[in-house]
């Protein structure tokens, strides 16, 4: 491959003159299709060529569920701390400001309040981004408080999950989160507000095991990986061969976990059908 070294010394540009190539210029999909990243993202980062949904974050999802993209983010500024003093490969206060810094995320997921097809919606968005989507305190916070803002002010409910699983940084801290926010949506449901669960891909973990599927209606985009334990364990565990296609979404519906499909171009048309046969409402 010589083309991709300079065998001999030749003209040499000053480095503040050098234009660099775009990153991310091209996108290369699991099953092997190349397409322009610009491209991608006017369809909805979904590959034209095999439809394969590309791993997207909460400014994406805002972007298409939020009229006009305008909303207002609810509690942005929380942030987790270190109440066990963690320590893995590097200290688990580093990581948090190492990940924020690069991800421009404060935790790892957004809460959203703004208008969609013309009404009053809740989203709370997960971002893989940040740590693997792992559910910390400040997760779980986040989302409680989200659904409270719902039941205060009687707003329908979305949760978007991305994640793998509960953050082990903060051990049981992470796994009461859990508990917190299945006992609020008990009490959305009390309220009688529409709560729509969107899993996205990977759904995973104490994620799977909590409010991921206590939607009024769980729903997920086309080929997500949607389970608790993953392929490996699960195998490990049981010492079986797994069925062909074992926890993508196609497989979860076909047993019952799962709603609904919904490609993404259909997302926003598909949550606010669900919402307004719920309340029995003009379908808008």
């Amino acid at each position: 491959m010589a083309w991709f070294k300079r065998k001999e010394k030749g003209i040499t540009t000053a480095t503040e003159d050098k234009k660099d190539v775009p990153k991310g210029l091209w996108y290369k999909s699991p099953t092997g299709k190349i397409i322009d990243t610009d491209e991608l993202a006017k369809n909805l980062w979904v590959s034209p060529e095999d439809d394969f949904h590309v791993r997207i974050g909460s400014k994406e999802y805002f972007e298409i569920l939020f009229d006009n993209n305008e909303f207002k983010e609810l509690d942005a500024k929380m942030t987790s701390k270190d109440p066990l003093n963690f320590v893995d490969t590097k200290k688990y206060s580093d990581r948090l400001k190492d990940v924020m810094e690069k991800t421009k995320l404060k935790d790892a997921v957004r809460t959203g309040v703004g208008k969609s097809k013309g009404k009053d919606l809740v989203v709370c968005c997960m971002d893989f981004a940040f740590i693997g989507g792992s559910m910390g305190a400040v997760v779980g916070e986040k989302i409680a408080r989200g659904i409270d803002y719902s039941i205060k002010n009687n707003i329908p409910f979305v949760m978007i999950s991305k994640s793998g699983g509960a953050r082990m940084m903060e051990a049981a801290y992470s796994l009461m989160q859990l508990a917190k926010t299945s006992a609020k949506l008990a009490q959305l449901a009390d309220a009688q507000i529409p709560y729509i669960s969107l899993c996205t891909d990977p759904t995973t973990g104490g994620t799977t095991a909590s409010y991921a599927m206590l939607g009024d209606i769980n729903i997920s985009e086309p080929g997500a990986l949607i389970g608790f334990a993953g392929p490996r364990v699960v195998r490990d565990t049981t010492g079986k061969d797994l069925p062909e296609g074992f926890q993508t979404a196609e497989f979860v519906l076909e047993h019952g976990f799962l709603d609904f499909i919904a490609h993404r171009k259909e997302l926003k048309n598909k949550i606010n059908l669900y919402i307004d046969l719920i309340l029995n409402q003009e379908i808008r």
